[in-house]
């Protein structure tokens, strides 16, 4: 089986479309139709289910999906190997991370790493914590940010811990002026991402007895602001969530204090590449950088 037909399987896969499939990978629909087939004749099951809006993996499909992906990341990680042994400055990393961390961590990162490292290809996709941690495990992505816990089996290192306040309208004052008690959000309406509600923020409501129909979902951080600055209720954030965004509201700290745990996922490094490798060293100068010697005390052994 060569690997072209892996390659078609795996872009099939990502975007659901044989014609999709088709133009990522520069070829015709009835190429990629025809490389399926083969594949799925040599394997003896079917790969996808067709229905009227594309294709989705069948149970047989999503088993070898990730041993297709090894093959293919190993297949990059040998031409990286001989690019470096003959002097060259070639790679690819391909990174997943959520919005905050898209929009205050990674510009810095990837401009400092690109410095040194020009002619390694990089790209990045933005996605839930739940779904970076997932194409990481089936090998669609080399490195992901994510928060704790993992329950996928893959190297974990935990990078910085979140502080997680409450954001309130400029109206509203706690009776401890500066800090959220449990009197001050009785009866009170919150809205929150719904992805959010398993993880830390869970844990916080849970710990003041937030009723689950006082919850309301919204769709991302910047409508949360919006929508308590219009009064229709209290959010839950993270700091790094807040550095960028603007609205007319306050953040408050809770009586207990709260965080989420900001965590990069991969393969184990024996899997890494080069070049993979030297993203992450980039990511612990940057957090060392702009987070100085107490981030060094916790996080700087965990690399």
């Amino acid at each position: 089986m060569a690997n072209f037909s892996y390659e078609v399987f795996s872009e099939v896969a990502k975007r659901k479309t044989f014609f999709a499939a088709a133009t990522q990978l520069r070829v015709t629909p009835s190429a990629v139709s025809h490389s399926i087939a083969g594949l799925e004749k040599e394997l003896g099951f079917s790969l996808f289910v067709r229905n009227r809006t594309g294709v989705k993996l069948t149970s047989d499909g999503k088993k070898v999906l990730p041993v297709v992906q090894e093959i293919l990341n190993t297949e990059a990680k040998l031409r990286e190997e001989a690019a470096r042994i003959n002097g060259l400055n070639e790679g690819r990393i391909r990174i997943g991370a959520f919005s905050s961390v898209c929009i205050n961590w990674l510009p810095d990162i990837i401009r400092s790493f690109k410095k040194t490292y020009p002619n390694i290809e990089l790209s990045v996709i933005q996605g839930n914590f739940n779904a970076v941690a997932e194409q990481v495990r089936v090998g669609t992505l080399d490195l992901g940010f994510s928060a704790l816990p993992i329950k996928e089996k893959l190297e974990v290192i935990p990078l910085h811990r979140d502080p997680i306040y409450c954001i309130t309208p400029k109206s509203f004052t706690p009776r401890a002026d500066k800090i959220i008690a449990r009197s001050d959000i009785q009866d009170k309406n919150f809205i929150l991402q719904q992805i959010d509600y398993d993880r830390d923020t869970k844990k916080a409501l849970d710990t003041y007895n937030v009723s689950v129909n006082s919850i309301h979902y919204s769709i991302d951080d910047a409508s949360i602001i919006a929508m308590v600055e219009s009064g229709l209720g209290l959010g839950i954030l993270p700091e790094l969530a807040l550095q960028k965004l603007s609205g007319n509201v306050n953040r408050y700290p809770f009586q207990e204090h709260f965080y989420r745990t900001i965590c990069l996922i991969s393969h184990a490094e024996a899997k890494q590449t080069p070049s993979t490798r030297a993203f992450v060293k980039e990511i612990q100068k940057y957090l060392l950088k702009r987070y100085g010697d107490e981030w060094a005390k916790q996080f700087a052994n965990l690399f």
